[in-house]
């Protein structure tokens, strides 16, 4: 086994955190208004009780300290469904509910606004936006949807959309043949490899995300660059067969070793052909796109 893939395996098994860092949150606008209209605030009493005291809740939850795991508690509730919009979100109410201070709420509710789930205006308080002002595209929204009551859209959503990226990715990243990528891409496939021998289906995960992220990264279209970050949380969250990188199987790795070969040879319709197959390698995914046809 190479180094890398040692030193892969070795840190997929270590939690990891999906946060921005705290000097980060000062990037988000949030405004405090006096006097909140406290008329239909959320009724905390009738959520689960686990989502209070988020500072007991910390092995499960993604971010860094407590606006980390408050941020995830109010996503998933907006998210939901269970804080509709138009809801006000009275930052003192949440404080009590959660059993955590001001500043804490202040700072999870920034994050939520960067987000598009809630809006702060002068006079107006904190509301739940509209679905329609969402960024679908978070990460972190992308999760809580892909196990909220939005699972199988959110599911399927994400499998057309990686239908739509990742092909046209393949055949651009074959004109950027730069060596180390390529190596990189092959390293990846070795890691897989190596996991799925041993039955390590966290590290072949790992391994899968970087190279599809990766793919995307090197095809040379900014915009695209751009949606590689959904493509990982694609693959973190597909939770059934829509595509074949969703479980470690010989077949998953054969599309994926081909793709590197076809980069090698700056095939692009290679590229592009092995891609496609990799996302039908399960028969279920012909419900959400068709397989590729013959010619």
């Amino acid at each position: 086994m190479s180094t890398l893939a040692h030193t892969m395996m070795t840190a997929a098994r270590s939690a990891d955190s999906g946060l921005a860092g705290p000097g980060e949150l000062d990037r988000y606008p949030y405004a405090e208004a006096p006097g909140v209209d406290r008329v239909g605030a959320p009724a905390w009493e009738g959520t689960d009780p686990e989502l209070g005291r988020v500072g007991r809740r910390a092995a499960g939850s993604r971010g860094r300290g407590l606006h980390g795991q408050l941020v995830q508690q109010l996503g998933q509730m907006i998210v939901s469904g269970d804080l509709g919009a138009d809801r006000p979100l009275v930052p003192e109410e949440i404080g009590q509910r959660f059993e955590v201070s001001r500043t804490v709420v202040r700072e999870s509710l920034r994050v939520l606004e960067a987000k598009g789930l809630v809006s702060a205006r002068p006079n107006v308080g904190t509301r739940v936006r509209p679905v329609s002002d969402w960024n679908l595209l978070d990460p972190d929204i992308i999760e809580w949807r892909a196990y909220g009551p939005q699972r199988d859209d959110q599911r399927r959503e994400l499998s057309e959309l990686r239908w739509t990226i990742e092909p046209l990715a393949a055949r651009l990243a074959a004109g950027h043949g730069r060596e180390e990528v390529q190596q990189r891409l092959a390293d990846m496939v070795e890691i897989m490899g190596h996991s799925m021998a041993q039955g390590d289906a966290l590290t072949f995960s790992r391994a899968d995300a970087e190279f599809h992220s990766l793919l995307i990264q090197v095809a040379g279209n900014r915009m695209l660059e751009h949606l590689s970050g959904i493509v990982s949380a694609a693959l973190q969250v597909s939770g059934g067969p829509v595509a074949g990188c969703d479980r470690p199987n010989e077949i998953s790795l054969a599309h994926h070793s081909r793709i590197v070969d076809a980069l090698a040879a700056g095939d692009g319709a290679a590229a592009e052909a092995a891609m496609r197959q990799l996302l039908t390698v399960h028969p279920e995914v012909e419900r959400v796109v068709p397989a590729p046809r013959e010619h």
